[in-house]
């Protein structure tokens, strides 16, 4: 308990006591509403498939592609330009991202062909690529490490809700107004968003409401210094924590990506109420992220490695009720297991967070964080809409899914294995804070 409360002070004692509960809430508020407009931008796309497929004559694969380039860049970039925001300013990197982001969507819906599609896709993934990581080392370092896991998963869950409303007002825009209108309202909120967020927050006020970290965290670092970038990697214990969160967003991507796709083509939904269904399901995969958070924080008030516990409970969990799901034919039976397995899919992704902060310096959290998004990016909503589509083109949309799904056995062995190194980890770090 003695831990905890040190993991709770502040380092400012000057601003009020009213001040201090409502602007952290401004900032996640904000912060969290720009992230939103991230995967409306990123994931509208799903909404318009079955428009594009017709309009272009497009495969699978190429549906897939254009899914796939956003997260892919994104993976790629995150580091480097979360290094950046590190070193230039997390606020002004989360409004130029934001920016950025926003004008390329625009981009998209003046698109003449696949390629100039592609392209513009990439200038989201460009845009989009640090945000994440930026926003969210922006968010934790304002509030008491004791709410981590459950901050990172409500943050992480923006992306499910931000996919709902980007799939389900896509759908419905692209049919009333045609598709590129939905690229066109996703943008132009985004520049809203940005715009408020410039006049919001700034460093100043950030650095006044700022939570210390614990003792020791991430290893000795002089104040006013930067740790070095070789503590992204520094134990075993983290490097896991990276992979097992990657791969058990394998399916999620796969499920954001495609199940607009699935519900029409196996249920004979049109494309309105397909999207408006498979938001559905994103909105449980977004509730799951921040039910699961919670649960881990209770889980793991006295015990830390509870967070590895509940991780890897999560995957297992995923892995049980989506497969089982599409082991199914269509019916209620299978949109049952997949309302479960949707609630646990992204259920990781609080608990890795917080143990990816747990065990970084807070002068790198935001590049540490890109190392996050990287590794869940890379492993999973990249690879998840790629690997689907192209499978799907070979086996069917239900197969490839089923497929999918199998990806969280190897998530589940990946933290197991980051559990088991977690003691020596925090040692190692304990001895480089003395």
């Amino acid at each position: 308990m003695a831990i905890q409360a040190s993991e709770d002070r502040v380092t400012a004692q000057s601003s009020p006591a009213a001040g201090r509960r409502f602007y952290p809430w401004v900032v996640f508020g904000l912060t969290f509403a720009l992230l939103l407009s991230d995967y409306m931008s990123r994931q509208v796309l799903s909404a318009v498939f079955p428009f594009l497929k017709q309009e272009w004559s497009l495969s699978d694969t190429q549906l897939g592609g254009l899914t796939s380039i956003v997260a892919l860049t994104v993976g790629l970039l995150a580091v480097p330009l979360s290094l950046l925001g590190d070193r230039w300013g997390r606020v002004r990197a989360v409004v130029a991202m934001g920016i950025l982001w926003s004008l390329a969507t625009i981009g998209a819906g003046l698109a003449a062909n696949y390629g100039q599609l592609f392209f513009a896709r990439f200038l989201i993934g460009v845009g989009e690529a640090a945000y994440g990581s930026v926003g969210l080392a922006l968010v934790l370092a304002v509030f008491a490490a004791s709410k981590r896991a459950s901050l990172t998963g409500a943050f992480m869950a923006g992306g499910s809700f931000g996919s709902v409303l980007g799939v389900a007002l896509g759908g419905v825009l692209a049919v009333q107004f045609g598709w590129r209108w939905a690229f066109g309202a996703m943008g132009a909120l985004g520049l809203i968003l940005a715009a408020m967020y410039l006049g919001l927050i700034n460093e100043r006020k950030l650095a006044k409401y700022k939570i210390a970290d614990v003792a020791g965290e991430g290893g000795k670092v002089e104040e006013g210094k930067r740790a070095k970038l070789s503590t992204l990697f520094s134990t075993p214990s983290v490097v896991l924590a990276y992979i097992g969160s990657g791969l058990q967003l394998f399916i999620t991507g796969a499920l954001f990506a495609w199940l607009p796709s699935y519900f029409n083509r196996a249920y004979g939904m049109k494309a309105d109420r397909a999207g408006a269904v498979a938001a559905l399901f994103i909105l449980i995969i977004g509730v799951g992220m921040i039910g699961c958070g919670m649960i881990t924080d209770r889980a793991s008030r006295t015990k830390a490695d509870r967070k590895w516990t509940t991780a890897i409970v999560f995957s297992a969990l995923s892995l049980v009720f989506v497969g089982g799901a599409f082991l199914l034919k269509p019916g209620s039976a299978q949109l049952l297991l997949l309302a479960f397995g949707s609630f646990f899919c992204a259920g990781t992704a609080g608990p890795a967070g917080a143990m990816v902060a747990r065990l970084t310096h807070e002068s790198i959290r935001a590049t540490a964080f890109g190392t996050f998004t990287f590794f869940n990016n890379l492993l999973g909503l990249a690879a998840g809409p790629l690997v689907t589509g192209a499978l799907a083109d070979r086996v069917g949309l239900d197969r490839a899914l089923l497929y999918g799904a199998c990806i969280s056995a190897v998530s589940v062995i990946a933290l197991l294995a980051g559990r088991k190194l977690f003691p020596a980890s925090l040692k190692r770090l304990e001895g480089q804070g003395k």
